[in-house]
């Protein structure tokens, strides 16, 4: 049987079937999710925060926790949406303010322009460009060492560790 979830900040209700994801929410309304590791619980891409209702959601596995803990908008309702099956009426989801970049072309291509939205980047959350300031060519020298292939990144982190 389907059950109601609520989606803020855009005020949306939306079903989904018992155990469905979080992640065929957010995708069949249309929202700008990406999902870099392709719903396996990887990357930050589908990160949300559970208003309402973390109980009616299935348990949090280790992968997700771990993934978790890189994000620097972590907080204690967070969520992986790929990660997170509905069981039950009642859940709440707010989606995190900014836009995660897919590509470093993504923000070559805002040279110029403010930022309308906090850029984060994809896997970390970590905001790259914050709301408000000019993009700029030297904003570029800044992010461009960083890595937007799912795999050259966690192939980077699991060597620190």
């Amino acid at each position: 049987m389907a059950k109601t979830v609520k989606l803020e900040p855009i005020a949306q209700e939306t079903s989904v079937e018992t155990n469905g994801n979080l992640l065929s929410v957010l995708l069949n309304k249309d929202l700008d999710v990406l999902r870099e590791c392709g719903g396996r619980g990887m990357c930050a891409t589908c990160h949300i925060y559970v208003r309402e209702g973390m109980e009616k959601l299935s348990p949090m596995s280790r992968r997700e926790q771990r993934t978790l803990e890189v994000i620097t908008s972590c907080k204690a309702n967070s969520r992986l949406a790929c990660q997170s099956r509905v069981l039950d009426n009642g859940v709440i989801v707010e989606l995190p303010p900014g836009m995660y970049v897919n590509s470093f072309q993504d923000v070559e291509d805002l040279i110029g322009r403010r930022a309308e939205q906090d850029l984060l980047h994809p896997f970390t959350g970590k905001t790259l460009v914050e709301a408000g300031k000019l993009i700029t060519r030297s904003t570029l020298r800044t992010i461009e060492n960083i890595s937007f292939n799912v795999s050259d990144y966690f192939a980077q982190s699991s060597s620190h560790n």
